[in-house]
């Protein structure tokens, strides 16, 4: 299948719908400007004197340009029954484009891999729309937004194996003399001498150089043989001579540092922990993401000073390993590990994004995006009057970012919308990604579906016609892009992924008709025990907008630690209330039960996977990464692909 990277199929018509623009663009963006002038924004001072001197400028201005935007939707107007329903973007730098290199990691033999997704609503709408849910200034969220997830996914990712039979655990200490700090460019530096100085750790790191360089000239001195060793993976081995026990360090300054996870920095270099207002979020501050995050604590030397310059000290993940048995989870009652989480999952492959709406804000995400992922789909939806009930203002608001080849793409758009949804082309977008190449050059492959489904409370019947056209749309794309038979596959399936805001929670007695929808017979959600009854560790993702500014959320560290507590919970995550005006006590959070309303969803099916292949969830994570930046929390999964093969 040809992706589209223009809007349009000539250079003739993108030219006549740049001049449309151009005249609609002024009436467009001083309406907006005027509307968020009567919507308060906490951050801004003297909010009557700008009203009262803005007004009539705006209004003025507004008035002026009416006849040329007039003009341009008229040209605009039937332009839109020819524009294709998204925009892929590749990363141009083949320098550092690494999807095909992807591609030969996994050949569909030994135990299997694992993939990450995410999902978020971001939020990003026109300003004086935005400010409704408490969030302000589009274009700079974007780009912060950009940043975070950027460099939260690009973190390296620490492995620690466990020789010991015996003993599968690390102190939280011994972490901290485990991070490799980045350079100003954000490449991981040499591991300081020091740690190499303990005698039952040895870090298994690349110090900066190439892997071709180690092939030629054999691995560096001290350093342990791991042929495993994966990009920006750093991998630890723990021997079990002493007991699992960390030595202690020769002299008093390595110890400190062992201890306080200190860098050994310049003496003038700010702590991260020091980071101003409206930065990354105080990543430095040592609480964040206890369990399974061990923090960087360089300096911000080389800071850029814009905003998330602060991230490239990216912390890293830790997972525990018990080598040569399964990983040892964190929750033994789980079949899988999770938890609240101050960063995107290290090595994110996928990213699916809603509400990205506004247009010149997609392009500053996308621009942050391609720093980590190769390919972007963008501008997802249609606009006008095209095959739905009503004029579309807006695009669908679905955002798409892969480390890994898109080969097909579909969209469609939602035909029951109504009232103020109805002005977006809100719909599902159908992806087939390449993850692999078998031996016998079959394509490993693998299904992603994103969506954004009504969000008007008391319509239940729609969002479930929404799920029923999901479902049916879903089954034509699969049947529509597979080349495959029985007899001759030339494809084989690993996942098959359903995602995005589904606007209704598993615990509301309102959504009853949405949580017994057969979405939930055919795909599984780790979050669920049953229709109306959620898991004791999930929670909520829709955050109480009146409190989303408040300094105890304003920072991802704030946000986790307040989100660990039921009393933090019930204070910043919405409830779903009761809708009896009598039944005061029922509607006041403190009288309710669970964890808040979860609207964000990530499925994954199990049916129409290759045969003998099994999808399993590895870990989920609900994320604060983009506290104060939009009124949901991300949420992640990391899915393990068994092929039924023993490890050799």
């Amino acid at each position: 299948m040809v992706l589209y990277t223009t809007p349009f199929p000539n250079s003739c018509l993108s030219a006549l719908h740049a001049v449309s623009w151009a005249l609609i663009f002024p009436c467009y963006w001083l309406l907006d400007r005027l509307l968020a002038l009567f919507i308060p924004d906490p951050c801004q001072k003297y909010q009557p004197l700008c009203i009262l001197l803005f007004t009539p400028v705006y209004l003025g201005f507004l008035v002026t340009s009416l006849p040329f935007a007039f003009l341009g939707f008229l040209l605009w107007s039937p332009l839109q029954s020819v524009r294709r329903p998204y925009i892929y973007s590749r990363l141009e730098d083949k320098s550092l484009a690494g999807g095909a290199a992807l591609l030969s990691e996994w050949k569909g033999t030994g135990p299997g891999k694992s993939f990450c997704f995410a999902t978020a609503n971001v939020c990003l709408l026109p300003d004086s729309l935005a400010r409704h849910n408490n969030v302000f200034n589009t274009q700079a969220r974007a780009k912060e937004i950009g940043h975070r997830i950027r460099n939260g996914a690009s973190r390296p990712q620490i492995k620690i194996y466990i020789d010991s039979p015996t003993n599968t655990s690390i102190s939280a200490a011994s972490f901290s003399s485990l991070v490799s700090p980045q350079s100003s460019d954000g490449m991981p530096r040499a591991i300081p001498g020091s740690i190499k100085r303990t005698a039952s750790v040895e870090y298994k790191g690349n110090g900066g150089r190439h892997p071709s360089d180690e092939a030629a000239n054999g691995p560096a001195s001290g350093e342990p043989v791991d042929c495993g060793s994966l990009e920006n993976t750093c991998i630890v081995r723990i021997s079990g001579d002493e007991g699992g026990r960390l030595p202690e360090a020769d002299d008093s300054a390595t110890g400190g540092q062992a201890r306080n996870g200190a860098g050994g920095g310049p003496r003038g270099q700010m702590p991260n922990h020091n980071q101003r207002d409206g930065d990354s979020g105080s990543l430095g501050s040592p609480s964040a993401s206890r369990e399974s995050l061990v923090k960087a604590k360089a300096g911000l030397d080389g800071s850029s000073g814009e905003p998330g310059a602060a991230y490239s000290k990216a912390p890293h993940k830790a997972s525990v390993v018990k080598k040569p048995a399964a990983r040892k989870r964190r929750h033994p009652d789980e079949a899988f590990d999770h938890e609240i989480s101050a960063f995107f999952p290290a090595n994110l492959d996928f990213l699916c994004l809603q509400e990205v709406f506004e247009k010149r804000a997609a392009t500053k995400l996308k621009e942050q995006l391609h720093g980590y992922f190769e390919y972007i789909l963008y501008d997802v939806g249609v606009y006008g009057c095209q095959g739905c009930c009503c004029f579309k203002c807006l695009n669908s608001g679905l955002f798409f970012a892969s480390r890994y080849p898109i080969m097909d793409v579909a969209y469609h758009c939602y035909t029951n919308g109504k009232g103020s949804d109805s002005l977006a082309s809100k719909g599902a977008l159908f992806l087939k990604v390449q993850v692999g190449n078998t031996l016998q050059d079959q394509r490993i492959v693998g299904y992603i579906t994103c969506t954004h489904l009504h969000a008007l409370e008391d319509d239940s019947a729609i969002r479930c016609e929404q799920l029923d056209m999901l479902l049916d749309w879903l089954a034509d794309f699969r049947k529509s892009t597979s080349s495959s038979s029985t007899a001759n596959p030339e494809e084989l399936v690993a996942f098959d992924i359903v995602c995005g805001d589904l606007n209704f929670d598993n615990c509301s007695s309102d959504d009853k008709l949405e949580q017994q929808h057969s979405l939930f017979t055919r795909y599984k959600d780790p979050c669920r025990l049953g229709p109306g009854e959620e898991k004791p560790w999930a929670i909520g993702t829709l955050m109480d907008t009146d409190s989303l500014n408040d300094e105890d959320v304003s920072t991802p560290d704030n946000l986790q630690k307040v989100l660990e507590s039921e009393e933090g919970r019930r204070e910043y995550l919405a409830f779903p209330t009761s809708k009896n005006p009598g039944a005061y006590q029922k509607r006041r959070k403190d009288a309710l039960k669970g964890n808040g309303r979860r609207i964000d969803y990530m499925l994954y099916g199990e049916e129409g996977l290759c045969p003998d292949w099994k999808a399993e969830v590895e870990e989920f994570s609900f994320i604060t990464q983009l506290s104060s930046l939009t009124d949901h929390l991300p949420v992640a999964m990391r899915l393990m692909v068994s092929t039924g093969e023993e490890e050799a």
